[in-house]
């Protein structure tokens, strides 16, 4: 019996997709496991005072924002075990996502400076950008490790794709540090929900003609793996 990998596997790979042992997570529940902590973020600083007022331990924390950034690791850390609870895998990006999470969240709260939570959506969204581009480079569509699940592409959809997304992340980078350094924490907090959000959901939906002209029918997809 082949044993469950950590780790999202290869989408390249014929047997990702035959192994009987994959488990694939219900689509409304992977957005509420993925956006779910981004949501508990933006309530917890919002709602800062709010939260002190009903759970006065939460005052030794400080400032709303440091006790949104306490629950956003919480939250991450449970949607991450939440994943692997379900699939017996993790999510590479979000897996990415996390870790970054927890170091700078970690940092904002041991030094009391907002400064590395708010580094942290440029920190992933480059990595996510560098990594995807760079992938592009060795020859490897790394997005379908997000989409796999999702959409069925051939390699030059996946390979345009890609691109688009990569340069997509280097985007939102810099948009995150624009905003963070001339805004208020107040409106770039609810920048993250109602602007970055927004952005992102606009930019999937007008990939939707890309991913329409090179997906791969089922038939067509069974006949490659027989091939192969």
């Amino acid at each position: 019996m082949m044993e469950q990998p950590i780790f999202e596997r290869d989408p390249s790979d014929p047997a990702a997709r035959t192994d009987p042992a994959r488990k694939e997570i219900n689509p409304l529940l992977k957005l509420v496991l993925e956006l779910g902590p981004l949501m508990v973020f933006f309530f917890a600083n919002a709602r800062g005072e709010w939260l002190i007022e009903r759970f006065p331990a939460l005052s030794n924390i400080g400032e709303p924002i440091f006790i949104a950034t306490a629950l956003f690791m919480a939250a991450t850390a449970i949607a991450l075990a939440a994943s692997w609870i379900l699939v017996r895998s993790l999510p590479i990006m979000p897996l990415i996502s996390g870790i970054v999470v927890l170091i700078f969240g970690a940092l904002t709260l041991w030094l009391h400076n907002e400064t590395f939570i708010k580094m942290k959506p440029t920190i992933v969204n480059a990595l996510f950008g560098i990594i995807l581009l760079g992938g592009l480079y060795f020859g490897k569509s790394l997005l379908g490790y997000v989409f796999d699940s999702a959409f069925k592409l051939n390699a030059e959809g996946w390979r345009k794709l890609t691109m688009r997304w990569g340069i997509f992340f280097i985007f939102l980078a810099v948009l995150n540090e624009v905003v963070w350094r001339s805004f208020s924490t107040d409106f770039w907090v609810a920048f993250k929900v109602w602007g970055t959000m927004p952005i992102t959901l606009l930019f999937t939906f007008a990939q939707m003609p890309l991913v329409m002209k090179y997906s791969i029918e089922p038939a067509a997809e069974k006949a490659s793996s027989k091939d192969q």
